[in-house]
């Protein structure tokens, strides 16, 4: 008599066991309703500081030129360079007040700007390397943008310091969350052009074969720091990043200083832009790369006018941020234009970036899993993960591209299931779409059953 009732006791813990391991629906219902950290139109501290209580929701991002020679205070005679990064916490910490992270570009040139030292046009190169001997800097009184130093791309220590100051600046701040991105290169502005001044590679700008070491060096030190360099280095004249296969396979951004500016796009006749957006990245680079940059200031409302129903220049915000893939763009004059209210600014935001729907919720008594698709148009550069509490999925949505879809798995199971990364700040939160109605999903797997219809409808 035992051996029947111990076969019921195995046969019953096998049908459970069973029932256990097989994926049921849940239902799961969520929605975005702001703009994405790490995504959007973006403010520079000042005008986000002003405009916090109308604006301080529709964007993630603001943006600020940083100056090496206000962190760094000198170097040993071993080549360690000393820092006091208490300058530029002091942005972050601005900025991060807001529930917002900063998109930092060091720059060297800056033409006319007094921020160094009160003079016109000073380099932000560090002062320990302006008073070495072997050093010397070219001015010209820049007939456009007016007086500009220029550092001395002939000097060794400065090439030295300039990988080392961003092998250091990686080391500092690759796990800081009050970060989002990093920009770098270049001439005036870091936007890797020089204008009215003669472009001498070696002396007032870097040699090509300096700038290979350079973006070699980045992508091999900003592994955790999603990095963009101006889309004027697709121009030849300047870089070899076009013409070199290496350098165009590495993992970095790009960003337009003059987006949706009147000559942009090829169809205007122009298309500068356009073509260095090419030559840069064969149009994938946003791939693998935040892409971003500045609205137009060559004409007044450029800025101002950009997010109007009728398009600037016959193009529309949400056009062009989709043909480019944008994840990020500065538009800090648009609030004074009339036509950027807040509500238009948080739909500009939301027409950027990523943006993750959850098509499928399952679990199986022990586990939860999620189908989830990005319906945005640019992937998110940093990690990210589904979690039901504290418990994360070991898959993250880094990467997921526009249209593909990834299932991830968490083991756990419940209702409070949210996203969750590191990269952000605590005041911020990533949303995902959702609406799975368990009892609709019920309803279409009993029509496949039963194969029932009522007025052209299935029914159960």
């Amino acid at each position: 008599m035992r051996h029947p009732l111990l076969l019921a006791m195995v046969l019953c813990a096998s049908l459970t066991a069973c029932e256990a391991q097989a994926w049921k629906p849940m239902e799961l219902k969520s929605s975005i309703t702001h703009p994405q950290p790490m995504t959007g139109l973006v403010l520079w501290p000042g005008e986000a500081r002003q405009r916090h209580q109308t604006y301080g929701e529709t964007i993630q991002l603001e943006f600020s030129y940083c100056l090496p020679c206000k962190v760094v205070k000198g170097c040993r005679d071993d080549g360690t360079i000393e820092y006091d990064w208490s300058w530029f916490d002091s942005i972050l910490d601005d900025v991060s007040s807001r529930g917002h992270q900063l998109i930092a570009r060091f720059r060297y040139e800056y033409p006319s700007s007094r921020d160094v030292d009160g003079n016109r046009g000073t380099t932000a190169v560090p002062d320990y390397i302006k008073q070495r001997d072997d050093y010397s800097e070219t001015f010209v009184d820049n007939p456009n943008d007016g007086p500009t130093w220029y550092a001395d791309w002939s000097n060794a220590e400065l090439q030295r310091f300039t990988l080392q100051f961003y092998t250091d600046f990686a080391k500092c701040y690759a796990h800081d969350a009050r970060l989002a991105f990093l920009e770098a290169g270049f001439g005036h502005w870091s936007e890797y052009h020089i204008y009215a001044t003669p472009l001498e590679l070696g002396k007032n700008f870097p040699s090509k074969a300096f700038q290979k070491e350079f973006f070699e060096h980045m992508s091999t030190v900003m592994t955790d720091i999603p990095w963009a360099v101006s889309v004027d280095a697709g121009d030849s004249h300047y870089s070899p990043v076009p013409d070199d296969s290496t350098l165009l396979a590495l993992r970095f951004g790009a960003f337009d200083d003059s987006f949706m500016h009147k000559g942009h796009e090829l169809s205007s006749g122009g298309g500068f832009n356009e073509r260095c957006w090419q030559h840069i990245g064969k149009e994938a680079r946003w791939q693998t790369g935040p892409c971003g940059g500045e609205i137009s200031y060559y004409s007044r409302n450029d800025q101002k006018s950009f997010l109007s129903p009728d398009g600037l220049y016959g193009h529309t915000w949400e056009e062009q941020a989709a043909k480019y893939h944008i994840t990020f763009m500065i538009a800090n004059d648009a609030p004074r234009g009339g036509i950027a209210t807040p509500e238009r600014f948080r739909e500009g935001s939301m027409a950027t970036g990523y943006r993750f729907v959850v098509k499928k919720c399952e679990t199986n008594g022990a586990a939860t899993r999620l189908l989830v698709t990005n319906e945005g148009i640019a992937p998110i550069y940093r990690d990210a993960w589904f979690a039901v509490g504290e418990t994360r999925s070991s898959t993250s949505l880094r990467g997921l591209l526009p249209g593909e879809e990834r299932w991830v798995e968490i083991p756990a199971k419940g209702s409070n299931i949210h996203i969750v990364s590191d990269c952000i700040l605590p005041q911020q939160t990533i949303e995902f779409e959702a609406n799975i109605n368990l009892k609709k999903t019920l309803f279409l797997r009993n029509n496949r059953t039963t194969g029932k219809k009522r007025n052209g409808m299935a029914t159960p």
